[in-house]
């Protein structure tokens, strides 16, 4: 009997810990702006919560820790014989209300940073789709034309072409159209600047922007029909061949096709900078050691209300709400908690990560180090599926850049003489030797894997090829200079 109570002690302990472990393992794999995002929703959410940064802390606030000062306050023990249909305390609810009352001063506060939000807000910027349809209402056209040009114009892919069929327009207008004049619509939408837009496909794309005045207007044509792919593998004296024209001619016709607009619509798309914050800094010390630090300077300082620490050891309070505020309590603790293990566990791997990767902040991208996260794991003691959520999506910033922390995981090979090298320092050589190789005459990939084995670094032609594909450098066919 006794055994049986110790396992269900153990059961209830396990399913206590298990909504602990959920939210620790999820604030861990937030990066920094999620993680605020977060704690402003459960600012909102959860009263009990505050932020000593807008609530200054007072004598029986419980410090950013989570723990209580026991130097001025007692452990709060819940009444066991709480209630759930207890009526709510009247004055109670009053002082809770009360509390949470704005006052006129926050809320004129609260007015100018909505008023700011929305003057700093981006207006929406013009489309290829306003452009258009602002071009068409210059056109001196009749109403079922325009309206038909204008159908097609809404459309169009942000790159600017149109992926519905012609026979689909007509029928989207109750078959009071035909096809006919759904293509003359479509002409009429192509003849509006940039030129190319309205185009089903790239060829249709190109031919619509040349004009009578395009040098080699009758060869660069001819090419965009019936010769882009033998341009894209580089196979000009193929092309010669099936042409007749020079190879003069031809690389002059594809100088002109090249300065052709293969996405029209692109140009409107609105400049997309994505913003990152880091979550760590690397600063380096005057002893020539690296510290990390996190850089949560600006984010909240979370405490526990003292007014609802006076409100559970009071027994005036009524059962169901000491219950709510037990409960409240409870979450802003594990709250807490998760998010000062989540800051001890980055700064351990992040400094773990840095202190095997010296030479990489010293050297440069050349010198880092081939590393896993096990490597990491068993240095910090944590399983390694924690490191893995502890470098997901963060950013660190250092000396030679901002870096996503997986940036310095990778595995590697050895080098003739035993050394490790990581596969990013063998890339980086990749693209150095192909850089210097005579474009004329270019390295092929088993070419490359030689010049690799004379530095030293022993890699697969197979390797090779898969590594210059991921750096979208072309076959030595298509890098071939004529």
């Amino acid at each position: 009997m006794r055994l049986d109570t110790s396992q269900q002690m153990k059961t209830d302990m396990r399913m206590r810990l298990a909504p602990r472990m959920i939210q620790s393992m999820e604030i861990l794999q937030l990066p920094l702006l999620a993680l605020q995002e977060r704690i402003d929703q459960e600012l909102s959410e959860n009263p009990v919560l505050v932020d000593l940064r807008e609530s200054p802390q007072t004598e029986g606030d419980e410090d950013l820790n989570g723990l209580p000062d026991t130097r001025e306050t007692e452990p709060v023990e819940v009444d066991p014989d709480l209630k759930p249909d207890a009526d709510v305390d009247d004055d109670w609810m009053e002082r809770f209300h009360e509390s949470h009352r704005p006052s006129r001063a926050g809320l004129g506060e609260e007015a100018d940073r909505k008023h700011d939000a929305m003057q700093n807000m981006a207006s929406r910027p013009r489309s290829i789709h306003d452009d258009l349809s602002a071009q068409l209402g210059f056109l001196n056209i009749d109403p079922q034309t325009r309206a038909l040009a204008d159908y097609v114009i809404h459309n169009l892919d942000h790159n600017g072409y149109l992926n519905i069929d012609l026979d689909e327009v007509a029928r989207d207008f109750g078959g009071e159209v035909g096809r006919e004049q759904a293509e003359t619509a479509l002409a009429l939408v192509q003849q509006l600047d940039p030129a190319g837009v309205g185009a089903r496909n790239l060829r249709e794309c190109l031919l619509l922007q040349l004009t009578p005045e395009t040098p080699h207007r009758d060869v660069v044509q001819a090419l965009i029909e019936h010769h882009l792919e033998d341009i894209e593998q580089n196979r000009l004296p193929a092309i010669e061949k099936k042409t007749g024209y020079p190879l003069d001619v031809i690389k002059q016709a594809i100088h002109q096709l090249r300065r052709l607009d293969p996405r029209p619509g692109s140009r409107f798309a609105p400049e997309s900078i994505p913003y990152v914050l880091p979550d760590l800094v690397v600063e380096r010390e005057e002893d020539g050691e690296y510290h990390v630090r996190l850089a949560d300077e600006n984010s909240p300082r979370l405490s526990i209300s003292r007014y609802y620490q006076k409100q559970l050891k009071n027994k005036q309070t009524a059962a169901d709400a000491r219950e709510f505020i037990q409960k409240r309590m409870q979450s802003a603790r594990w709250l807490i908690e998760s998010i000062e293990q989540r800051r001890g566990t980055l700064l351990k791997v992040a400094q773990a990560i840095i202190d095997h990767q010296r030479a990489f902040l010293d050297l440069g991208a050349d010198a880092i180090e081939p590393l896993k996260m096990q490597q990491i794991a068993d240095r910090v003691h944590v399983h390694v599926t924690t490191v893995s959520r502890a470098v997901d999506d963060k950013w660190i910033e250092t000396p030679r850049g901002v870096f996503p922390l997986k940036r310095f995981f990778g595995g590697g090979t050895t080098t003739a003489d035993g050394d490790a090298v990581a596969w990013d320092t063998i890339k980086n050589k990749l693209q150095e030797i192909i850089a210097k190789e005579d474009k004329q005459h270019p390295l092929s990939d088993e070419e490359i894997s030689d010049a690799l084995a004379a530095c030293g670094f022993n890699v697969a032609r197979r390797t090779v090829t898969k590594y210059r594909e991921a750096l979208r450098i072309p076959s030595s066919r298509q890098r071939k200079a004529y």
